[in-house]
Parts: structure tokens; sequence; C-alpha cells
């Protein structure tokens, strides 16, 4: 038997429905009713698809904000629903002045303020809390749209439609299309915000919709394309806009191997002058660049504020750098590093070991995966990485390490009070002599004895893993202890 709603509830949904029966007395209770019977009116017109109500309902909304996309799902369409709140703003932006509506936001961001329409049948104070423009719209008072303070709903202010993009090849769905047609129609009044910005296509399509986009307000960027130096420069006065940007990923930029030293300078110049605009960045991930050799530290030196996290992770690098990396002040306040993928064997480690040292007050995760370390190398670096008190996950998957190295780790890290999950390359004993195939006797013998340390240091608690590339697909395979109680 499912659960039934709570009476009061109950009867408020029976109440809506009834009401939606006849749409034009709805549409012309909205004058009279209460603030707090808008969110289940709307959600009881949203399920039933009442396009003319919900159109009036966006023109008398009585709250800074309509959170519509924590109503939707990916599975459905609601091509009908949007169009009809749409046309409901673009009524609403027409009218001078706007007697009741409060809307300054629509947003249609997915599971987004979904407490908003949870807590509809609590107090007026519960509901109009949930969605005050001060804490809603941060970017907006940055940017000084308006007072909210002292004009909190000024004749003719912008609206301001929120929504994630992902901007990929091909014609664009029909809602988008929708929603940038309406957006142009009302430039000015009508203001395209976007907080999570994915771009896997630079078309004239996609630099139309990026034109209209109101930058600042992108906090979370991913740039993924397989891109040419010359269509990198073209995003560039783009990512420049974007003065609010937090997160940044940058993703599968090659060069030609045509491509001269100069002309390279030419194009990565104007693409890392960018940065000295992004003084909000907190996390930068560079995976797969080909441009970044040698200019590592160009990129480091525009930066205004300190890292949190930074990912360098399958690129070439050369070993000035890191050398430069080690050195720049924008590290030193680092939670989250990852070199994964990068070819650290023939660099020396004492940039690595600078680095950790410098980031050792700080450091959270570090990720060493796949970076050719070998012995010496791991050895070098074991002192820095004892100083990192703040560590809670360390992985090196796919090192050459030999068991003896694994056990000085261990009593290297015995202070590490937060450290609770170890990924580690199986030994090199582990492997048949002259082969890369796994001897799964050796490996559980290796297993035993890192058993035992765990035991001896008291580490109930404790992730170690071990992973090796399987025998029959090659993939990354995961062996763990027994589990110590």
């Amino acid at each position: 038997m499912g659960m039934s709603l709570p009476a009061p509830r109950r009867l408020l949904e029976l109440a809506c429905q009834s009401l939606l029966r006849d749409e034009a007395s709805a549409i012309a209770a909205l004058e009279w009713l209460p603030m707090e019977l808008f969110p289940p009116l709307f959600i009881t017109a949203f399920t039933g698809k009442h396009s003319r109500v919900l159109k009036a309902m966006v023109q008398a909304w009585p709250f800074p904000c309509l959170p519509l996309g924590a109503l939707m799902n990916h599975r459905q369409s609601y091509q009908e629903i949007l169009q009809a709140v749409l046309e409901g703003l673009d009524a609403m932006l027409a009218q001078d002045p706007r007697p009741r509506c409060k809307l300054q936001v629509l947003n249609l961001q997915k599971r987004v303020h979904l407490e908003f329409w949870m807590v509809w049948a609590g107090t007026r104070a519960h509901v109009c809390s949930l969605l005050e423009p001060e804490a809603l719209q941060p970017m907006r008072n940055r940017r000084k749209v308006h007072s909210l303070t002292a004009r909190p709903n000024p004749p003719l202010a912008p609206v301001e439609v929120l929504i994630d993009l992902c901007l990929k090849k091909g014609v664009l769905d029909e809602s988008l299309s929708y929603l940038i047609k309406k957006v142009s129609e009302r430039r000015g009044l009508l203001h395209l915000c976007c907080k999570k910005l994915k771009v896997f296509a630079m078309s004239k399509q996609n630099t139309n919709i990026l034109d209209m986009v109101q930058l600042d307000s992108v906090q979370d960027l991913e740039v993924n394309c397989t891109w040419k130096l010359s269509t990198l420069r073209k995003f560039a006065p783009y990512l420049g806009q974007m003065g609010n940007l937090r997160r940044f990923l940058l993703s599968h930029v090659f060069t030609s191997s045509h491509t001269t030293l100069e002309q390279e300078e030419q194009c990565v110049g104007p693409v890392t002058s960018q940065f000295l605009n992004l003084p909000h960045l907190q996390e930068l991930n560079l995976d797969d660049v080909s441009t970044l050799r040698g200019c590592l530290d160009e990129i480091l030196r525009c930066l205004k504020t300190p890292l949190e996290t930074l990912f360098i992770t399958n690129c070439l690098l050369f070993e000035k750098d890191l050398r430069h990396l080690s050195q720049h002040l924008n590290v030193s306040q680092l939670k989250g590093l990852s070199f994964s993928g990068l070819n650290l064997t023939t660099i020396s480690s004492g940039s690595l070991q600078i680095l950790l040292e410098r980031a050792s007050p700080t450091l959270q995760d570090l990720d060493l995966d796949e970076c050719g370390i070998m012995d010496p190398q791991f050895l070098d670096i074991l002192p820095a990485l004892s100083h990192c008190s703040q560590l809670t996950t360390l992985s090196f998957c796919e090192n050459p390490i030999s068991m003896t190295i694994l056990e000085d780790l261990f009593h290297h890290i015995i202070g590490l009070s937060k450290l609770n999950c170890v990924i580690y390359a199986a030994a090199l004993e582990s492997y048949e002599e002259m082969s890369s195939t796994i001897n799964l006797g050796q490996l559980a013998q290796m297993h035993a004895v890192l058993k035992h340390m765990l035991q001896e240091f008291g580490w109930l608690g404790m992730v170690w893993l071990c992973a090796y590339p399987c025998p029959h697909c090659g993939c990354r395979t995961f062996h763990e202890p027994t589990p110590i109680l």
C-alpha cells in the first residue's frame, strides 16, 4: 500500500485540482490568491500541463525566484510548459509597471531549490526565506545590476534566466532554441545567466549563444574539445569576461606537427593573459593540453589568488615547468593536487619534493597515478609526504615501486592522522619475472605483509587498495587486504 499524503496537504491538492478545472476562474483567482498558495497551485498546474494558467502565474509570481528546473527531470520533454512560462515572462516584461510580480530569477537548473517546493505547506516566513534575493543571487549583487535592498522590485529591472549550458555540435534542442530566441528579442530586459558552462564545439551557433550569456555569471567552465590553437585563441576573449569563475577545466588542445614555436606563442599568449581577469579561480584542471609545456610559469604568474585545486594530467612538461610550479606562491595553499598521467621519470624529484613541502600544511588529496615514478624518486619525496598533516587520500597507481618502498611509505605516513585512503601500485615483486603479468600468489604474500603492518599501526579504518592491470583486458583492477575488525 502506497503512503498517503497528510490530510491538510491532500486537501490543498484537491482544492488546487478543483480550481484548475475551470482555467479562466483559476487565472482570475490569481488577483486575490495568498502568496502561500502559489507554489502548490503551480505544482498542480505543472503536473497537469495547464499552460494558460502557468503563463498567467508567471506574470503574478510573488517570489523573487521561480525554480522551474527543480520540477523537471531528464526523462521527459517540457517544451510546452517551458514555452508557456517564457511567454508569461515575455508578457510580464512588457508591463510597466509590474503591479504584483516580484520575479527576478527564472531558475532552469535541475535539482536546485528543491526545498522550496517541498515546504509549500509551511508558514509564510518559511516559504519566503527560502528564496530571498540576497542569498539567491550573489552574482547579481556583485555586478550591482540594481540594489535589492533599496529597490526590491524597480520598474523594468532585468530578469535573469539561470541555466546550465552544454554547447555541442549539431542543432539546438527545441527548448533551448526557443529560450535563445526570447533572450534575443528582450535584450536588456532578459539576461541569460549560466553558472555551469560546458563547451564541446565552437560553431557559429555556439558563438552566438556565448555572445548572449552574461559571462560574469559563469562559475564552472569545462572546455572539452579537440581544438586547434587558433580555435582556442578565438575562445580567449570569452574566458577573460568570466570574472567570477571558480573552476576551469581545459582538455584536449593539440598543436600540429607543422606549428612553429613562434606560432604557438602567438596563440598561447592571448589565452594565458586572460587568467589575469579570473581573480576568484580556485580550481584549475589542465588535461591533455599539448601547449602546456614550457608555458606553465606564464599561467601561474597571471593568477591573482592561490589555487585550492590543481590538476595537470596527461600532459607533457619540461623540467623547468615543475621547477617554476614549486616556486610559485599560488600553489602554497593547495588542497588537491593531481599529476596523473604525467611522465616524471626523467624529471628531478627535487621540484616535486619542494612542491609537496610548500603545500604540506593544506594538502588533502594527492594523485600521482601513472607518473613513471621509480624507487629513488619516491624515496626522495617520502619526507615531504610525511609533513602533509591534512592528507586524507593518497593515490600512486601504476608506478614501478618495490615492496621495500611500500614498507618505507608505511613508516613515513604513520603520523598522518587524517589519512584514510591509500591506493597504490602492486609491488614489482608481485609480477612474473621479465613479464607484465601479476602473479596472484605473490600478490597475496605482499598483502599479508601489509595487513600485518596495518594491524601493528592500528589503522583499523584505513582503506588500503592495491591497483594493477587486469591480465585479460588491461583495465585497472583493485585488490584490498582482508578488512581488519
